[in-house]
């Protein structure tokens, strides 16, 4: 089954805790703090196996968690990190946060390998926050929470050249009379219901890798037939063979149809437009062909290889068009820098460090990635680390924001599930 968007969560696994002990050995006074710190827990990685070229195994997969790091122990003895979750996926593989929007990683290469969810580092124990002031302290840390994300992991297909035209106008017989691709061929629209790759090989011995995608109809870009599932594919490619039915046999003008794709393309990405392109009339054996592409190149200003794929007949100097093209078309990315998420990380990691709503009943809330991090971490077993707690808050300025928003002596503040007293 060729499975090529799917939406997946994955968490990565959270930071093993800290540990709060103490060095109590009998001829050794005052040992001091001997607790050792969590390991970090797994990172969630993709990483391209090139023996892959379907997302199947993720679409029963929809959930991805990674394992904590181990808890520090006495003894100063660090807990061990967790092993990295790899998820292998087919090469081409682009995965997008839906959150932000922004793409995390376009795996075109074939070693590409990419953290899309970092775990979280481990707590750090008491041994860590031995100081000249506070030689023994009496609070650790639990682990860093993982990253939670939630993606959209799509499959955009690896190849020179692309195939595109209505149903029914031979891509898979050209497709198949070129290349060892043994696609499905038949006398009926939207026989290809999956797309088909193909390896090329001109006259000259210059290779190149083919796309037969599924027919497009009108309407696709929004939705509509088949098209909309497999124009991400054409994204991809270099260069795009637009092929025709110049026979008109099914009834309808070569010119019209050509229209219909253009706008298609058009329609999905400005950038497909764009993309060098040759058509390819085929079905040049049958009756009235000839005269169609006279009418055809009187409207259309753009290279025009007449071809019978059926008969095998013009195919070879369309191969050598198509060798040409891509030898003088650079590859180009396929996402713009400002696109990416690595480009923008810094704007997603340094917003406000927490806000603090009222509500109706009077009560406040805080919220916030960096604030409710801090929470998790702190460890509330002990005066100091509770201490610790609100020295950290009260640094960050949430005091002073609560009593400029009106926070009187006893008032509840929420932050997660917990709800604290306001004290001045």
């Amino acid at each position: 089954m060729f499975i090529d968007e799917v939406t997946i969560e994955v968490h990565a696994g959270n930071g093993g805790d800290g540990c709060l002990a103490f060095r109590r050995e009998k001829y050794i006074p005052m040992g001091g703090p001997f607790g050792g710190n969590g390991g970090r827990g797994s990172n969630i990685v993709f990483k391209v196996d090139t023996g892959l070229h379907t997302l199947l195994d993720l679409r029963y997969n929809r959930i991805i968690k990674g394992k904590k790091g181990a808890n520090g122990e006495g003894k100063n003895c660090h807990g061990k990190n967790s092993e990295d979750v790899i998820i292998r996926v087919p090469q081409g593989t682009v995965v997008t946060d839906l959150d932000s929007g922004f793409v995390v990683a376009d795996m075109r290469g074939k070693e590409d390998e990419v953290i899309v969810a970092y775990g979280g580092r481990g707590g750090r124990g008491n041994t860590a926050f031995k100081t000249q002031s506070n030689p023994a302290p009496n609070f650790c840390e639990k682990g860093e929470p993982g990253e939670v994300k939630y993606l959209k992991v799509e499959l955009k297909l690896l190849a020179d050249v692309g195939l595109v035209g209505l149903p029914s106008v031979g891509k898979s017989t050209i497709i198949s009379q070129v290349s060892r691709s043994k696609p499905k061929i038949a006398a009926y629209h939207f026989t290809t219901l999956t797309p088909n790759l193909g390896v090329v090989k001109a006259n000259d011995g210059r290779s190149f890798v083919m796309a037969d995608l599924p027919g497009l109809i009108e309407g696709a870009s929004q939705g509509e037939g088949l098209g909309d599932r497999f124009l991400r594919h054409i994204e991809r490619t270099r260069v795009i063979a637009h092929v025709l039915d110049m026979s008109g046999f099914e009834g309808r003008d070569p010119y019209e149809d050509y229209q219909v794709i253009q706008n298609e393309l058009k329609s999905f990405s400005e950038k497909l437009i764009q993309k060098p392109q040759i058509i390819i009339a085929n079905k040049m054996d049958l009756e009235g062909a000839e005269e169609n592409l006279k009418k055809f190149k009187e409207k259309v200003d753009a290279p025009i290889y007449p071809v019978s794929a059926m008969n095998q007949e013009g195919l070879d100097p369309v191969l050598t068009a198509l060798a040409d093209l891509l030898d003088s078309t650079l590859e180009t990315p396929l996402y713009d820098e400002d696109q990416m998420e690595g480009h923008v990380l810094y704007k997603f990691k340094k917003e406000e460090p927490y806000t603090i709503t009222r509500e109706d009943n009077g009560d406040f809330t805080i919220h916030g990635d960096e604030v409710e991090k801090i929470f998790r971490m702190a460890n509330f077993q002990t005066d100091e680390g509770i201490a610790r707690f609100t020295k950290r808050l009260r640094k960050m300025g949430i005091d002073d924001k609560l009593e400029e928003l009106g926070a009187q002596e006893g008032d509840i503040v929420h932050l997660l599930d917990f709800d604290f007293e306001y004290r001045k």
